[in-house]
């Protein structure tokens, strides 16, 4: 199953906040952004709105377009991930079987 883009871009956030060596808090005082609510987009349970992700990131000192360019990388990854997943799955000894249109008369 696909992951959310508010999880993915959590993910993100968090991956540059520790590469980063920094702790919740000190991201939070950064961003103006309570701890608990910064912890929550973290964990992909909030979606954050483009001011506080805005936020987030100047805090971080990192861009905004490169969150969402590593998130989408992210997201295309797991996709990629997911169709061959599901066509690995299909058996191909499965018939449909589509009935016939049924024709309308117009009086």
């Amino acid at each position: 199953m696909a992951a959310l883009l508010r999880e993915v871009i959590g993910n993100v956030l968090r991956g540059v906040r520790t590469s980063q060596g920094r702790t919740l808090r000190e991201v939070s005082d950064s961003a103006r952004v309570s701890l608990g609510y910064l912890s929550e987009v973290e964990r992909g349970r909030k979606e954050a709105s483009s001011e506080l992700l805005t936020a987030i990131c100047g805090a971080l000192e990192v861009p905004l377009s490169g969150v969402l360019i590593d998130a989408g990388m992210q997201m295309e990854r797991d996709e990629r991930v997911d169709r061959a997943v599901t066509s690995a799955t299909i058996d191909a000894s499965t018939k449909v079987v589509i009935p016939p249109v049924a024709s309308m008369a117009v009086a």
